[in-house]
């Protein structure tokens, strides 16, 4: 189909999961408003633990928490696509005259300006905590430009592994592994603390070159010294990381959603 299709049925796609946030948002909220006691949680209990005063860690642990919460596109866009799918939505939108490319793109839309909206109370809550933005406007833009990249990256990652899920009830099990993806970085600790091998791997995990690039844009902390690449080079970490998430995974998705059907 043409762009100008793909545009219009995406754009009805998206009204449609719009309107099903607002009839049951809770999932929604909940996922929007973890992060907010993550920030609670970690930033007076484990604040205190660790060689970073108060108020600086809340500093280092406000943008880690952004870019997790942009991470859960994958639990989120698997949990969505596996219940479209299994529920028999998708085979209703196949039998109808669209662009293939218009549900998942739809979905992945949705997402991101509901997490666009829900970065707002986190963001107040840091802001109230102590943090502070002191990269310039320009930087801070591009911190949260980079963010919801990132979030939109992962929702493709997430609707595909939903589409291929067997069950529900196993997108739902394997999205809540997901929140182990965050502690296996640098968005709660610094990474030049770990073990060699422990380093590596976190630094490789896409996780770590986002937050990193978001702490250097608002102004939070300096790239370690030392580090990997992706972590070293942040912004074109981040940029490469999102890019090819999406490469990858948005073709994939498209296919699958074409050509598969539930498994039963």
């Amino acid at each position: 189909m043409s762009s100008p299709a793909l545009v219009h049925d995406g754009t009805a796609v998206l009204g449609r999961h719009l309107q099903r946030i607002r009839r049951a948002p809770a999932i929604t909220v909940m996922t929007q408003t973890m992060p907010i006691v993550f920030l609670l949680f970690f930033g007076y209990v484990f604040g205190s633990a660790l060689a970073m005063p108060g108020e600086d860690y809340r500093a280092f642990l406000v943008p880690g928490l952004m870019v997790a919460t942009a991470a859960n596109g994958i639990m989120t866009g698997m949990f969505q696509a596996a219940q479209d799918s299994h529920r028999g939505v998708m085979d209703r939108f196949r039998t109808m005259p669209m662009s293939r490319a218009a549900v998942p793109l739809g979905q992945a839309l949705a997402d991101l300006l509901t997490t666009a909206v829900g970065l707002v109370p986190l963001v107040l809550v840091g802001l109230a905590m102590g943090w502070r933005i002191d990269g310039g406007p320009l930087a801070a833009l591009g911190a949260f430009g980079l963010l919801l990249l990132f979030r939109f990256a992962t929702t493709w990652v997430g609707i595909l592994l939903g589409l291929a899920s067997r069950s529900e009830e196993a997108a739902g099990q394997l999205g809540g592994a997901t929140f182990m993806l965050p502690l296996l970085s640098n968005a709660y600790i610094p990474t030049d603390g770990m073990p060699g091998w422990v380093r590596t791997i976190a630094e490789w995990n896409p996780i770590s070159a986002v937050t990193t690039a978001v702490r250097d844009l608002f102004g939070n902390a300096e790239i370690p010294a030392g580090a990997a690449w992706p972590v070293a080079h942040p912004i074109a970490g981040s940029l490469a990381w999102s890019l090819a998430l999406l490469v990858v995974f948005a073709p994939l998705a498209v296919r699958r959603y074409a050509g598969a059907r539930p498994a039963r």
